[in-house]
């Protein structure tokens, strides 16, 4: 029902340059056409290379803008991992104290605040693996998309996990191993 052609695809012999077959396509098709010279194309001529390049490109920027989310989610994490890490030493002021007073090194208490913030920042990065891998699964069974969970991302999550909590819990332990014992004892 339709006299009209949306789309031809051809293919360029071996040996012979791309560039060259478009060249021919378009000489072929402005001569079918009975276009003059000086008269635009009504058609155009693309390559599977120029759509590759745009779908490359466009991947691209959105591997950027999801990375620039992940970057701010994290920032964002790693700010609430160091506000609770800061209320648990403010909390837990006597107990350095007497950790301390009865022979606790700086060393000792520094440990325990960064193991603290690695644990609490590791179950964060598992709880994530875990809904991701939930979601992906759920997309796979009920949108019909091919999904693959890849054991490097997984991989890559918990360092990331691990990174934040020993980069935001630094400052938190670094505070509850410099209380001075007498001080933390009189602390209410």
């Amino acid at each position: 029902g339709d006299d009209r052609l949306r789309s031809i695809s051809i293919q360029v012999a071996d040996g012979v340059p791309l560039e060259q077959g478009m060249v021919d396509a378009e000489r072929v098709l402005r001569r079918e056409h009975g276009i003059s010279p000086g008269e635009e194309n009504d058609f155009r001529i693309r390559n599977h290379q120029q759509l590759l390049a745009t779908q490359q490109e466009a991947s691209q920027v959105f591997t950027t803008l999801l990375a620039s989310i992940a970057g701010v989610s994290l920032l964002v994490g790693g700010i609430g991992i160091m506000n609770i890490m800061l209320v648990s030493v403010a909390e837990r002021t006597r107990e350095i104290g007497i950790r301390k007073a009865l022979g606790a090194t700086r060393v000792n208490i520094l440990m325990q605040f960064l193991v603290e913030a690695l644990v609490l920042c590791l179950v964060g990065g598992l709880l994530g693996v875990l809904l991701g891998g939930a979601g992906s699964l759920a997309l796979a069974r009920f949108a019909g998309w091919n999904t693959f969970i890849s054991p490097g991302a997984v991989a890559l999550a918990f360092g990331f996990s691990a990174a934040v909590g020993i980069l935001f819990g630094l400052w938190p332990a670094r505070r509850a191993a410099s209380l001075h014992p007498i001080e933390a004892l009189r602390y209410e």
